[in-house]
């Protein structure tokens, strides 16, 4: 570390952030390699260090011969400011080596407010923001994750993006990748090949064109390009890969303890929920693999916590086989074995006793709506006796804080559906006095966690408006006049957030300019992504003639051709658009065990979801 450097360090919080050198890190020579990528991971250290589909392609990319993966985060504005007094550009931490100086710049995208910070680091890069830009000694800028389901605002930045799931399409990229490098292949003739690469959507190979009300007209692509880039699916997931290790930080981070990742996909259906539909099918890891690979973690890191990470963890077939492995050995080490995604209408008295076997953590639910018409609405198959039933078990079984995540805003909702989540909050209250088992002696809080409806590409929401920002805090004040007990404690999410986010998640190129011309500006958030200035970006909106209402609260047409219609990810618009139909009837559908509803990701299986 050079001079300079550790001046910089000591003129900043958490230096920890910038300097590498963690248990578990990974190095290599990096001149050596056939080819050089820099993963990152566009919002600071603490929330990518948490992010398990970086762990797992860190890992992947790295085992992967003559290939070095490093990461890089984005800064704090503490080190921003050092990195402009110094004339420094981002690094990597693993061999602290500028970032223009890698094959490839890879970025995951995992929200939409992180557009902006994406093409921040890029400029602290020094690195063309435009793909149009750079030349052949730039590096190949890529991008993957959920948000990739509509890139299309970022898409006159990328050279290209990779659809769904990365494990074996990593492997199959970067061994063409290599081989076109030794060849010496120019960039765009690069890109051209890649096309025939599954999953891989090269956007300067597409053109958008659009009516004079700004819907589009159609989405032209090159004769060489396919009409429609498939995402890809790990078919298998007990002989995907999974890393035997994980970076473990010096500093503590958002989630701080090891991950064993059970399932992908999920068989609900909740029709808000992107996750739910561009993560199917459901593919589950058997008890032994979900177990040896927690072992092997909690070995190598020192972690005494496992989390088993899915969508909806207790609708694991296996899951109670699992535990019971799981608390054979964990029992004896004191690791704690934590079920972060559970569902009201299967947690049983079974379950709360294997979770709890070695200490208690938190109980978290989500009813979602607080009426049993619109969770009708919104397809979640939740009823009032399997919430009751829940939390009474939950008390029974020693706990006295439940959480309870809902959303406001949804498609259909009234001020009656609003008031329900009072209701549902405050009979919980009764029946924990009602309990006669309850712990002694303690009190009982029940935490109401309100978040905004975003409408989202590939839901049958996607063609839902979100409600103004101005009704937004309409509905929240009422929320918080409907409570008169101090054991219920409501918090409501920032509705200039959830504004912003759905401008992005439903845009299309021409947000471009915007998304620039935010990265250019100091004060585009007042800390991190999580916090946007609003003021700014209306200023932004107003500069370029952009109306933000156009993508956030306008009700679009079932025949509307969607900036990502060309993009397949295996749910069909015909289902979409039936699942939308019954949303306003309040008509629900199975989940996916129950009886397939004919999404289409049966197809991306080989034709058959479950046998």
């Amino acid at each position: 570390m050079d001079l300079e450097l550790k001046e910089m360090l000591a003129a900043v919080q958490k230096p920890a952030r910038y300097i590498g050198g963690e248990p578990g890190m990974i190095t290599k020579t990096v001149s050596d390699m056939g080819a050089r990528f820099a993963f990152c991971f566009p919002d600071l250290y603490e929330i990518g260090m948490s992010h398990l589909g970086m762990k797992i392609l860190y890992g992947l990319l790295n085992s992967l011969p003559d290939v070095a993966c490093e990461r890089v985060f984005m800064p704090e504005k503490d080190m921003i400011e050092q990195m402009r007094l110094h004339g420094r550009t981002l690094w990597s931490l693993e061999s602290m080596r500028p970032v223009k100086e890698f094959d490839i710049v890879g970025f995951t995208l995992q929200y939409e407010m992180s557009f902006v910070t994406t093409l921040k680091m890029l400029k602290l890069a020094d690195i063309p923001l435009r793909s149009a830009d750079r030349s052949e000694s730039d590096p190949l800028l890529v991008a993957g994750g959920p948000c990739v389901c509509n890139p299309e605002p970022l898409a006159p930045f990328f050279d290209l993006f990779f659809l769904g799931e990365g494990e074996e399409q990593m492997a199959e990229f970067m061994a063409f990748f290599k081989e076109e490098k030794r060849k010496g292949t120019p960039r765009q003739e690069l890109l051209r090949k890649a096309t025939a690469i599954g999953g891989v959507y090269v956007p300067s190979f597409y053109t958008p064109e659009y009516h004079e009300d700004g819907t589009i007209r159609a989405i032209r692509h090159e004769p060489f390009a396919p009409e429609k880039i498939t995402r890809r699916i790990v078919k298998d997931m007990d002989k995907a890969y999974y890393p035997e290790s994980f970076v473990v930080p010096f500093i503590e981070i958002v989630h701080d303890r090891t991950v064993a990742e059970v399932m992908r996909g999920c068989v609900r259906g909740c029709r808000f929920c992107q996750a739910g539909f561009i993560y199917r099918p459901l593919r589950e890891k058997t008890p032994e693999t979900i177990n040896r690979q927690a072992k092997a973690l909690c070995d190598n890191t020192g972690y005494d916590e496992i989390s088993l990470a899915s969508l909806s963890t207790s609708d694991l077939s296996g899951i109670v086989p699992l535990l019971e492995e799981l608390i054979d050995w964990t029992k004896d080490e004191k690791i704690n074995v934590a079920l972060p995604s559970l569902r009201v209408d299967n947690f049983s008295k079974e379950l709360l006793d294997k979770i709890t076997s070695v200490r208690k953590s938190s109980l978290t639910f989500a009813p979602e709506a607080g009426t049993q018409r619109l969770r009708d609405a919104i397809n979640k198959n939740v009823t009032d006796e399997d919430i009751d039933r829940t939390v009474r078990i939950a008390f029974e079984g020693g706990y006295t804080a439940i959480k309870l995540y809902f959303m406001l805003g949804l498609p259909t909702e009234t001020d009656e559906d609003l008031k329900g989540i009072i209701d549902i909050a405050q009979r919980i209250l009764g029946i924990f006095s009602h309990t006669e088992n309850r712990p002694a002696g303690k009190g009982v809080t029940v935490t109401v966690s309100v978040s905004t409806f975003v409408p989202k590409p590939f839901t049958p929401f996607e063609f839902e408006p979100q409600i103004t920002t101005e009704e937004i805090k309409r509905r929240q004040e009422l929320l918080y006049s409907q409570n008169n007990s101090r054991k219920i404690v409501i918090k409501c999410h920032d509705k200039g957030t959830s504004y912003l986010e759905a401008v992005l998640a439903r845009g299309d190129r021409r947000l471009a300019d915007l998304l620039e011309m935010l990265a250019d500006r100091e004060d585009a958030f007042f800390e991190t992504c999580e916090h946007p200035n609003e003021a700014a970006w209306e200023e932004c909106f107003q500069a370029l003639s952009v109306d933000p209402s156009f993508y956030a609260h306008r009700t679009r047409p079932y025949d509307e051709i969607m900036p990502w219609d060309h993009l397949d990810y295996g749910i069909s618009k015909s289902f979409l658009i039936r699942e939308n139909k019954r949303a306003h009837e309040s008509k629900t559908t199975p989940d996916c065990r129950g009886g397939c509803a004919a999404c289409g990701a049966n197809r991306l299986k080989g034709g058959r979801c479950f046998d």
